[in-house]
């Protein structure tokens, strides 16, 4: 039977890699502070002239050609991206435009470093109403918006982009179940202050770094700790998975600290966690989808695997899927 499913698998980075001595220097903290606390140890950071749809359209091509389908044949695109490359128009457009897909509805989705779930799900939707082809991209571009001095947020973050190719199919990947939440209330553990219509740009808030990504470390930590690991265990449990089933968990590649704590919780004996921070860190939205195409690509997921994505992020806000390999 004719169903969606996954295409295709691509990622990006840029070719600078970032150790954690060169990112640690300005916020006063070493490699060997930075791997304790994170576990990461180097990241990529983009070339000044590059922007996220660059980016994102270099994960695009490689996705498409896993694909191996053409860019006039897609109906969707959809950016999940919170380092747009301007406030308007949406990063999808100069995506479309690069690739020259001018059939495709391109729209973007800011759900942080859940957007590539979120965008999946829009996907699903579009496609079930107009069929034809979506071009998923989760793509970020943290460098620009780090304090340099700030060693609670600047260590932890990469640059790069994630791309999955969702088209109608008879075998393949598919995506058996998918859920979305966001938790309002914890709106103020991750922001970037200033620049948006609660507070426009001013000489004010440029002296006073506004415009840098912010975190709340102990209350993230303290998130991370509390729904995720009861989402997932309720979701697993409402899709009538047993944590057994599960062969693959890839998370958002938030802090390998952090993740391990996490996995533990979850309970999951016969699951391998993929991470891919320790190279490249976290990636914001772009996370997930790299670490799948990594996965792949190494030929480590097999027919029938069923793989568990777990997004987390600012919001705050949390996306599962369960994929059918």
């Amino acid at each position: 039977m004719t169903d969606i499913r996954i295409l295709g698998t691509g990622a990006y980075v840029p070719d600078r890699i970032v150790t954690n001595d060169e990112v640690g220097a300005p916020a006063g903290v070493d490699d060997a502070w930075i791997t304790a606390k994170t576990a990461i140890r180097q990241r990529r950071w983009a070339a000044t002239h590059q922007a996220t749809s660059d980016l994102a359209t270099h994960a695009a091509r490689s996705a498409l050609d896993s694909a191996g389908i053409t860019p006039a044949e897609l109906t969707a695109i959809i950016v999940a991206t919170s380092t747009p490359d301007r406030p308007q128009p949406p990063t999808a457009a100069y995506v479309q435009h690069n690739l020259r897909a001018t059939g495709a509805a391109a729209f973007d989705i800011n759900a942080v470093c859940s957007g590539e779930i979120f965008a999946l799900s829009a996907a699903e939707g579009t496609l079930a109403r107009k069929g034809g082809h979506a071009l998923i991209i989760g793509a970020d571009l943290y460098s620009r918006i780090l304090n340099p001095t700030d060693r609670k947020t600047t260590v932890l973050f990469g640059d790069g982009a994630g791309a999955i190719i969702l088209g109608p199919a008879t075998t393949g990947p598919r995506i058996r179940h998918l859920t979305l939440h966001t938790f309002g209330e914890h709106h103020d553990l991750i922001q970037v202050p200033a620049g948006g219509s609660r507070l426009p740009t001013t000489t004010h808030t440029l002296q006073h770094d506004q415009h840098y990504f912010t975190m709340d470390g102990r209350g993230v930590r303290r998130f991370v700790t509390d729904p995720p690991p009861r989402l997932i265990k309720e979701f697993l449990h409402e899709t009538g998975t047993l944590p057994d089933d599960i062969r693959h968990f890839i998370p958002h590649q938030a802090n390998g600290v952090m993740l391990d704590d996490l996995f533990t919780q979850l309970a999951l004996p016969h699951a391998t966690m993929h991470q891919t921070l320790h190279t490249y860190a976290n990636t914001g939205a772009a996370s997930i989808p790299l670490t799948l195409d990594t996965a792949h690509r190494n030929h480590t997921l097999h027919p029938g695997d069923l793989i568990l994505l777990a997004g987390f992020g600012g919001g705050m806000a949390a996306g599962l899927a369960l994929i059918e390999w």
